[in-house]
C-alpha cells in the first residue's frame, strides 16, 4: 500500500516585529493549512523570534518547553496539524539556533540544534549543536538540518544513512544566495534519494532582505512546489514509496562504502 504525507511549507513575512506578531500570523494561517489536510507545517529558521534582530535574540530565547512552545502546541492541537518551527533555545546560559516539531497532540516530537554556525550575528550569539536525530511522525522518518547545516553534503548524507525519508531545512537565506536555493539544496534531495523541504522567510527585516523561494524537492530531483519572493504557504503530497525507488535506482548510500578514497 502506497504511503503518502501532506506537507505544508510556510514562507512567513520577515517584517513581523515581535514574538506576538509571529504567533498571531501563525494563528491566522493555521485554518487554511488544516483545510488543506496538511500533516505538518514547516516554518523558517528562528521563525518564533525573528532572525536579524541582534541582541534581542538573547531576550527572546527560551527553553524547549517555554511559552512559545506552549502557544505553538495549543495551535497544533486546535487544528490537528504538527508544527515545525525555528527558535532560539536557551539551556542554562547557552543559546542554540534550534528547531523543534510539536505534534497535533501538543507533544514534542523532536528537535535539532544547528551544527554549523556562520560568522557574524550567529557566531556572536549561538553555540553549535552536536549530532543529528530522527523522529517518526505518521510513519515518516524525519530529520532536521538548519540552513548552513544543509550546505555541507556530509550532513544530508548522514541523516539519509540514518534512515531519514524527509529532511526539513528551516533557513534564513538572504536574497544574494539564489544559487543555493535553486541548485545546491535541491541536489541534496537527489543525491540522497529523500524528500526535502526548504522553508525560508520573505521580505525584509531590519535591513536584511530574504530570498524567499521556499520549496519541496522529491527524491528524483523534481520540485513538488516552489514559492516566489512573497509570503505564502506552499503544499505538496509526498509519495513515500519514491524514496526506496530512488535509492535503489541510484544506490549512492550503499556504493559509497566501497569507494577507495584513502591511498594508504
Amino acid at each position: 500500500m502506497s504511503r503518502s504525507f501532506r506537507l505544508a511549507v510556510g514562507q512567513s513575512p520577515a517584517e513581523l516585529a515581535t514574538v506576538k506578531d509571529r504567533l498571531d500570523w501563525l494563528s491566522g494561517v493555521m485554518p487554511a493549512v488544516a483545510a488543506e489536510d496538511a500533516d505538518l507545517l514547516v516554518l523558517p529558521e528562528l521563525f518564533a523570534s525573528g532572525y536579524n534582530i541582534g541582541e534581542q535574540v538573547v531576550t527572546r530565547a527560551e527553553p524547549a518547553d517555554g511559552s512559545i512552545a506552549q502557544a505553538v502546541a495549543a495551535l497544533a492541537k486546535t487544528h490537528g496539524v504538527a508544527i515545525h518551527y525555528g527558535f532560539p533555545e536557551i539551556e542554562g546560559e547557552v543559546i542554540f539556533n534550534a528547531a523543534q516539531c510539536i505534534g497535533p497532540d501538543g507533544a514534542r516530537l523532536g528537535g535539532h540544534r544547528k551544527l554549523a554556525i556562520p560568522p557574524g550575528f550567529e557566531g556572536d550569539h549561538f553555540t553549535p549543536g552536536r549530532g543529528c536525530a530522527l523522529f517518526t511522525y505518521r510513519g515518516v522518518r524525519i530529520a532536521t538540518l538548519i540552513c548552513y547545516d544543509a550546505e555541507f553534503p556530509e550532513t544530508a548524507r548522514h541523516v539519509a544513512s540514518m534512515g531519514a525519508e524527509l529532511v526539513l531545512v528551516p533557513t534564513a537565506l538572504g536574497a544574494q544566495w539564489e544559487w543555493v536555493a535553486q541548485r545546491m539544496i535541491p541536489t541534496r534531495a537527489y543525491e540522497n534519494g529523500v524528500f526535502l523541504a526548504y522553508a525560508n522567510s520573505a521580505g525584509s527585516e531590519t535591513g536584511m532582505t530574504f530570498l524567499g523561494q521556499s520549496f519541496i524537492a522529491t527524491p528524483d530531483g523534481r520540485e513538488l512546489a516552489r514559492a516566489n519572493t512573497q509570503a505564502q504557504i506552499i503544499y505538496g503530497t509526498l509519495q513515500l514509496d519514491k524514496v526506496s525507488v530512488a535509492q535503489a535506482r541510484l544506490p549512492y548510500l550503499i556504493d559509497r562504502e566501497a569507494l577507495k578514497v584513502d591511498i594508504r
